[in-house]
């Protein structure tokens, strides 16, 4: 009895040493048996206070770093562009801008300096490069004014012409308006030059025609055809130009007299001219298969023209 009277006496003595003079407990003494193992509240509240602690002193040291740092980079800069949208303009923003302002104060600096030389770069030589070429004027191969050469009538004979007079210089030798009405000065002329010359005619009602003939002209005392299967005729009568070649079907290519001048036979000549040279006539033609080249079988001229070719370096002057 007096045992367990004592042991209630420590325990109640124990329980009132444990207030202070405020009232406020004590905590109560740590038990022996569960002091080397602290209890996981007590343990967590510590981790919490140096997670707080740690990440500040690591954000300082970060801060300092980054300070360091902040002199050789520069830091990232949002601007606004047109269209109100945030962008990121960077270091290599920075320094392509730098560079590309530097190149153009050097280019407007020394764009007039023929020491410097001018950068391909520049808006000048841009559009200078940028410029077309004047196209050549075909025409400009006529050494005089023709009236019945047009720029497509020119392509088109161009073609038909044999290799060895195309890129050829076309030279006048005979024209009614410029050298008078006459065979014989049609004749005379056409011994200016050799090889291959054309002879373009036109009727009052706006047909033009003609054919390939041999300078120089030799009148023969009897009809007797010359030239070679080379020869061709042509007309627009049928609106674009329309071209005949030697069929084969005869060697009746030209008759050249004193007045008379004659492309073609078998049937009917191709084109066949006065020696007035003011009325001509035109048929059927066995020699190039042609129909008549003309709007009527017998017409008026309206001009007759003699074109020989020769190199341009015969006339550089």
């Amino acid at each position: 009895m007096y045992a367990l009277k004592d042991k209630l006496s420590e325990r109640f003595s124990s329980l009132f040493s444990n207030f202070t003079t405020s009232g406020s407990p004590k905590p109560p003494a740590p038990d022996p048996h569960t002091q080397a193992r602290p209890k996981s509240k007590g343990r967590k509240s510590l981790s919490s206070y140096l997670s707080l602690v740690i990440p500040s002193i690591r954000g300082s040291k970060s801060t300092d770093s980054h300070q360091d740092t902040n002199e050789v980079e520069s830091p990232s800069v949002l601007f606004c562009d047109a269209n109100n949208d945030f962008q990121e303009e960077g270091p290599d923003t920075d320094l392509e801008c730098t560079i590309r302002c530097k190149a153009e104060e050097i280019y407007s600096k020394h764009d007039d300096d023929p020491a410097f030389g001018r950068s391909t770069c520049s808006s000048k030589v841009f559009e200078e490069a940028m410029e077309q070429p004047t196209p050549r004027n075909p025409i400009s191969d006529l050494t005089d004014i023709s009236a019945f050469i047009s720029a497509e009538l020119y392509e088109f004979l161009g073609c038909c012409l044999p290799n060895i007079v195309k890129g050829c210089k076309w030279i006048l030798l005979y024209s009614t308006t410029k050298h008078g009405i006459s065979l014989q000065t049609l004749i005379r002329n056409s011994h200016n030059l050799s090889g291959p010359c054309l002879l373009i005619v036109g009727d009052t009602r706006g047909a033009i025609f003609g054919g390939l003939l041999e300078c120089p002209l030799k009148p023969t005392p009897k009809r007797k055809y010359q030239g070679t299967n080379q020869t061709f005729v042509f007309t627009t009568k049928y609106g674009d130009p329309r071209l005949f070649r030697a069929t084969g079907a005869n060697p009746y290519y030209y008759i050249c007299l004193n007045d008379l001048l004659a492309i073609g036979g078998g049937g009917s000549f191709a084109l066949r001219l006065d020696d007035d040279l003011l009325n001509g006539s035109s048929g059927p033609c066995d020699t190039f298969g042609s129909l008549c080249l003309a709007h009527d079988p017998e017409f008026e001229l309206k001009n007759v023209e003699l074109w020989g070719f020769a190199h341009a370096s015969r006339y550089l002057t």
